[in-house]
């Protein structure tokens, strides 16, 4: 991997775990995930108005990704509410890499070295640990299931978004048709599970999250995206959720966490990974 694309998607991986902090942190997870997703909506209809439209390839991808989006955006919504940010945010992000480099290498026809699936699974399992071997996910198989699927989606379209950023030439225009159209779909499937009047809840009460978490949430992703055009999906996709590694560090140094045996042997296997993917 090239190592400008290395260390941006790396700077991507560690501004990601914010708007999920924003979003685990507001009581009403509704409001909040709603507001991430209309968050989208601001910077993405003024690349809309200000840069070239997508290809017509790339259709048929945007109108897939933006359902895709659906899928996570739920159960996303779900896994916060029954469970806690560390066991959710770990199975959820480090299920997604393995998704999405099983069905490159399996239906797709990806061929990586050895070392790169070897990077990856060190990645994924790593962030995994630290929300699998929680005891207390064991007494609550929702969020375990809830998770699981939640990192299917993100899986699924990463896929999806890298293959489609190629052909529309631009991941910018892309996700932006992408994130609006889900935006709207979003706002629908809130209103068949009888979530009334969410928008106008975010605008009263969820600007912040709107705003900065909404923003953020839309230009990391393009970054990512961007990086699904430059190299292996799998590879941006396993690198991108090494933010858990610096979350660790973050609730050691800041939140006055415990560094348990099980955090460290993560942080081992997440920095194995991460240094090996560079050399590849």
């Amino acid at each position: 991997m090239d190592t400008y694309v290395f260390f941006i998607i790396i700077f991507a991986s560690i501004m990601h775990i914010t708007w999920n902090g924003m979003v685990k942190k507001y009581p009403d997870k509704v409001i909040a995930v709603s507001a991430i997703v209309y968050g989208h909506v601001p910077l993405a209809i003024i690349a809309i108005l200000f840069l070239p439209a997508p290809s017509v390839e790339s259709i048929p991808y945007i109108i897939a990704s933006a359902i895709i989006h659906q899928g996570y955006q739920w159960y996303l919504l779900n896994s916060y509410q029954l469970g806690d940010l560390t066991k959710v945010y770990p199975i959820a992000r480090g299920f997604g890499p393995l998704v999405a480099t099983v069905i490159s290498l399996l239906f797709l026809g990806l061929i990586i070295s050895d070392l790169a699936i070897l990077s990856i699974l060190l990645i994924c399992f790593g962030i995994m640990l630290v929300g699998i071997f929680d005891k207390n996910n064991f007494k609550n198989i929702k969020v375990l299931k809830y998770s699981l699927l939640t990192g299917f989606f993100i899986g699924s379209y990463s896929i999806v978004d890298g293959y489609g950023a190629r052909v529309s030439l631009s991941a910018i225009t892309y996700m932006s048709w992408s994130f609006t159209l889900g935006a709207i779909m979003f706002f629908v499937l809130l209103k068949i599970k009888k979530y009334n009047n969410t928008f106008k809840d975010v605008i009263k009460n969820g600007r912040k999250i709107f705003f900065i978490g909404g923003s953020l949430s839309y230009l990391i992703y393009i970054i990512v995206v961007w990086g699904f055009t430059k190299a292996p999906i799998p590879m941006v996709a396993a690198l991108r959720e090494s933010s858990i590694f610096f979350s660790i560090f973050i609730g050691y140094f800041f939140l006055k966490e415990k560094i348990t045996p099980i955090k460290i042997t993560s942080i081992v296997l997440i920095l194995v990974g991460v240094v090996s993917l560079k050399l590849v």
